[in-house]
């Protein structure tokens, strides 16, 4: 199955969870609008589905699909060259920007998600509008059966509230500088050139955007590994225990690196699923650099220590909208013969669910 099926049978699933908590609150008009909406999505997933096993037929069959995407690439990089003067009208978008093609997307994702990316410990979101909202359930709200004893009366559940979470996707945008020499370089040189740079500016403000909903939660102080072990084992719900991480800087690993028993054999044991190889107690420890993830230094020097599921404590709302423009007249690129790249992508991160996590801090001299 692939993304856009993904999305769909998502998209499809939420309205279903939607309707039952209005039809469970007696809203039954709302519920039908919902149903219709259902029908039409699952319609659009049926005949999405069909093309989808067409192609993949086509793929096994080796014959080839390629040449289009190549002749994609190849058009984007000479409009590149000549600052999108003579690109394609169907190139461009709202922004008047030009609309990245898929293949270098896709490198620029690679390259955003390979290093100190925060993103690959939350729940990305994908969105084709700007606005709207998704129907969550907090995870932590699950409480189970209840024991009835034979022939005893069997009490009704409490109905699992739904969380409906709006978003708002802003637009995020950069310029960066390059000499006209580039752009009478390869196309290879042209196509890593923009990579990086877009790649690794979307990785940065990622990262910043999700701390800010991370930083919105109130701190807990660790002095000890014991008080690690209390935010794990009672401040956080056990519904997160068996996917619960401890995300911290390079100043954090060090610190936990270094924490010994009475017996002087270090705390911190191996673990093949962790990216550091290590983990304390049942939570695999996932280290990301000082720049990525900063001390706090308003009182001190404080180490974040980032407890629980991230995936469920927090959303991107990813619009996968990415496009860049160029120009050797703004600013003072005409005076320096430089070109100036503008990048734009859209994104929105919330808080999904705080009891998801304990935000610790260790203050270091």
């Amino acid at each position: 199955m692939n993304k856009e099926l993904r999305e769909l049978l998502e998209k499809i699933n939420n309205k279903k969870e939607e309707a039952k908590g209005l039809l469970n609150s007696g809203k039954v008009e709302e519920a039908k609008v919902l149903r219709d909406e259902m029908l039409t999505l699952q319609n659009k997933f049926d005949i999405a589905k069909d093309l989808y096993e067409q192609e993949k037929e086509q793929i096994e069959n080796k014959q080839p699909s390629q040449p289009k995407a190549k002749e994609q690439k190849k058009e984007f990089i000479n409009a590149v060259r000549t600052k999108f003067k003579n690109a394609m009208s169907e190139g461009s978008n709202e922004d008047g920007g030009y609309t990245v093609p898929q293949d270098i997307k896709t490198k620029i994702n690679e390259l955003r998600e390979s290093k100190n990316a925060l993103q690959n410990y939350i729940t990305v979101e994908p969105v084709e509008t700007k606005n709207g909202s998704r129907t969550f359930k907090k995870r932590s709200q699950q409480t189970g059966f209840v024991e009835v004893d034979e022939n005893g009366v069997i009490t009704e559940k409490a109905t699992p509230q739904f969380t409906n979470l709006p978003y708002n996707v802003k637009k995020y945008a950069g310029f960066f500088k390059v000499t006209n020499e580039l752009l009478k370089d390869s196309d290879q040189a042209i196509e890593n050139t923009l990579v990086r740079w877009i790649g690794d500016e979307s990785r940065v403000t990622r990262n910043k955007l999700i701390l800010t909903a991370l930083n919105t939660k109130a701190k807990t102080a660790i002095t000890s590994a014991d008080d690690i072990k209390y935010a794990y084992n009672v401040q956080l719900d056990p519904a997160f225990h068996n996917t619960a991480i401890l995300l911290t800087n390079q100043d954090g690993f060090n610190y936990l690196d270094t924490l010994k028993d009475d017996s002087g054999n270090y705390l911190l044991q191996p673990s093949i699923s962790s990216p550091t190889g290590k983990k304390f107690g049942n939570m695999d420890v996932v280290m990301v650099s000082n720049k990525d993830l900063p001390n706090d230094t308003t009182e001190g020097t404080k180490v974040p220590m980032i407890i629980g599921d991230l995936k469920e404590a927090v959303v991107m709302f990813d619009r996968e909208e990415l496009s860049i423009k160029a120009s050797d007249e703004a600013g003072d690129a005409f005076t320096t013969d430089n070109t100036l790249f503008r990048a734009i992508e859209r994104e929105e991160v919330k808080l999904r669910d705080e009891e998801a996590f304990v935000y610790g801090q260790v203050a270091i001299v």
